[in-house]
């Protein structure tokens, strides 16, 4: 395979699948290993950092964090894929999924995670209530819709 300046996708191909949901490979940026960075990180699409970041991310895309990369941040995304150590808070609007080796410290606020065997986690998660109060409307909703029509109702 001929050597590129583009760098790579993860290895296993759902994690595209993960990061976008499209299958769409595009990195919009990258930090790559042995290049350290201090400071404040807002971007669109999807970044992949497999060096060191001090400071804070924020972005409605991608984060990808492969195996070997340091963030010490808060971290504000879309989606979330970790190999890598994070130490700091991490808000995602989409959801969180964790890979082995992938080590977090800190607080996790996501309405979804999805964590593999061997990854450690020291702090504490939240679901946001939201989608337990959505599901409990539906089912409220679906009880009405049936009793207007003679069917059973939901007790």
């Amino acid at each position: 395979m001929a050597k590129t300046d583009t760098p790579r996708t993860p290895e296993r191909a759902d994690d595209q699948r993960d990061a976008e949901g499209t299958g769409d490979p595009a990195v919009n940026a990258y930090i790559g290993k042995g290049v350290a960075c201090n400071g404040r990180l807002i971007y669109d699409g999807t970044i992949r950092i497999d060096g060191t970041m001090e400071g804070e991310v924020h972005t409605a895309g991608s984060l990808w964090v492969g195996e070997g990369a340091v963030l010490t941040a808060q971290v504000h995304v879309g989606r979330l894929i970790c190999q890598g150590t994070i130490t700091g808070d991490i808000t995602a609007t989409d959801g969180i999924l964790l890979r082995a080796p992938a080590v977090l410290n800190g607080s996790i606020t996501a309405p979804s995670l999805v964590m593999e065997e061997g990854v450690l986690l020291n702090g504490t998660v939240t679901m946001p209530a939201q989608n337990v109060y959505d599901f409990v409307e539906y089912q409220a909703s679906a009880a009405r819709t049936e009793s207007r029509v003679g069917a059973p109702v939901l007790a």
